[in-house]
């Protein structure tokens, strides 16, 4: 029987849980609030250049392809992908630069022209974390989260140890050199957590790095986005912008409808895939299960300052993404998680797509797109905008030896506040919950309401956590989860 299913939010997650719905014969709609779909994957345009407003790394390509091949498609069938070569570019102090490339070989190469001996270690490493790549797709990131127990098999028995120990231990353990160790730590970035509290399994993110590479959807990580409207549309999804959700209606422990823009939308199951702690606020407070002392103590990932950034000339010496190590990360680490105050010296990280596709920007002109991050929750004012933005324009010309201040065509900025007022945001957090073991599967907010029979959740904040490829997967979770409970 047709079940009327309303999604609140249009990111990864949402559109993906959307898909996988409606396949199932279900009536689906999506409400966002803002004017564009993507949640924070939308797309900033502005004179003739293009910006992806959030995520801008494609890792992860078998993710994308078992989605679309869950709904007999292609990648290919909707847009272009490119493997960048080199992968990414790292600047560490004194200008040294050190290059990344698109195949295992020239990276051990690398690795090994720096430190004597890496080579093999290195190999080792990344077979190690192959197999935790195979074992964390097979066999953990697509279970529900329901119980400890979805982790348990002869694979997952074998390396209880790896939970327990951390990826900055088992990096230092092999290398010596400090720009190879913060290359192999780069990776669990992404998690939203320090190395020094990310468990070493998650080392599998650095096969996704240096094993599966660097990849450049055509138009930019917003045409992922479009390709998953279209599918969803062809499955008969009805897409509704401009809807900003302002309670669900909750009648004899049942979601019954949610209200957006004073209308109101009769539904058999709700689904969020909006920030988890705003979508309880659209409850009353009987219906909540988690306390704002549970939200407060939970360890959250970074948020961010952005700058998006069109240039009257192309950048020299850089690559479509470059990391900026030129500083210490540990400081920067600390003002981050511990002492959670604006960074004095702040690592940063920048992304010059027009550099691999002309979409982005005018020809003989570089879009650029720079990224700092900070603790959520920063007093955010545009006079501490600008004052980092000159901080990493003073720092860029320095490290990669050019005149750029003059060139500077326009500058639009993205910090905690825009977190909150788009995406209302906890915090103005950019990535949901950290990765650190205490905040991993099981042990994430759950994707069923403990008091709202038919309410559910999807996105970065449930499982299987922050992410582009893990939102793909959450919202495959969710869907499998309604689909099995509500046929019977």
């Amino acid at each position: 029987m047709k079940k009327n299913i309303v999604i609140i939010g249009s990111g990864f997650a949402s559109l993906s849980a959307a898909c996988y719905l409606a396949k199932a014969g279900n009536n689906v709609t999506v409400l966002e609030k803002n004017d564009t779909i993507g949640g924070r994957a939308r797309r900033l345009s502005k004179d003739g250049f293009h910006f992806d407003i959030g995520p801008t790394w494609y890792w992860m390509p078998g993710v994308f392809e078992k989605f679309f091949g869950d709904f007999g498609k292609k990648v290919s069938d909707y847009y272009n992908l490119e493997k960048l070569s080199p992968a990414y570019d790292v600047y560490f102090e004194n200008r040294e630069k050190v290059t990344i490339s698109d195949n295992l070989d020239e990276i051990a190469a690398t690795f090994e022209g720096i430190e004597k001996g890496s080579e093999k270690k290195l190999r080792t490493f990344i077979k190690e974390a192959q197999d935790n790549y195979a074992i964390a797709v097979d066999k953990m990131v697509y279970k529900p989260g329901d119980s400890p127990l979805e982790l348990v098999s002869t694979e997952t028995i074998t390396r209880v140890g790896q939970f327990f120990s951390t990826i900055s231990q088992q990096v230092r353990k092999r290398f010596k050199n400090d720009k190879l160790i913060k290359i192999l730590e780069f990776p669990v970035l992404f998690l939203g957590a320090k190395p020094s509290n990310t468990p070493s399994f998650y080392s599998f993110m650095n096969f996704a790095d240096f094993g599966l590479g660097t990849w450049h959807p055509k138009k930019g990580m917003y045409s992922v986005i479009e390709a998953m409207e279209t599918l969803a549309t062809e499955l008969g999804v009805e897409i509704i912008t401009k809807a900003n959700v302002s309670k669900i209606i909750v009648e004899n422990k049942k979601a019954v409808s949610v209200v957006f823009n004073d209308k109101v939308r009769k539904a058999d199951i709700v689904l969020s895939g909006a920030d988890y702690h705003h979508s309880e606020q659209l409850l009353e407070e009987k219906y909540r299960v988690y306390s704002e002392k549970y939200w407060d103590k939970k360890i959250f990932a970074p948020s961010s300052l952005l700058f998006y950034v069109g240039f009257d000339k192309k950048v020299e010496n850089v690559s479509h993404h470059t990391l900026f190590f030129d500083t210490p990360f540990e400081p920067h680490a600390k003002e981050i998680y511990d002492t959670k105050v604006w960074p004095k010296n702040p690592l940063y990280y920048a992304s010059f797509p027009s550099k691999t596709d002309s979409f982005f920007a005018p020809e003989g002109k570089e879009a650029a797109t720079f990224l700092i991050p900070i603790a959520p929750g920063l007093e955010d004012t545009e006079e501490i905008r600008k004052k980092y933005f000159d901080i990493i324009i003073d720092r860029l010309e320095k490290t990669t030896n050019q005149s750029l201040k003059e060139n500077v065509m326009f500058v639009e900025s993205y910090c905690v506040n825009d977190f909150i007022k788009d995406y209302n945001s906890y915090k103005g957090n950019a990535y949901g919950l950290a990765n650190i073991l205490t905040q991993t599967a099981f042990l994430r907010p759950k994707i069923k309401s403990k008091k709202v029979q038919n309410l559910f959740f999807t996105g970065q904040l449930t499982v299987p956590g922050p992410g582009v490829p893990p939102s793909l997967i959450s919202g495959k979770i969710v869907s499998e989860k309604i689909i099995k409970e509500f046929s019977k």
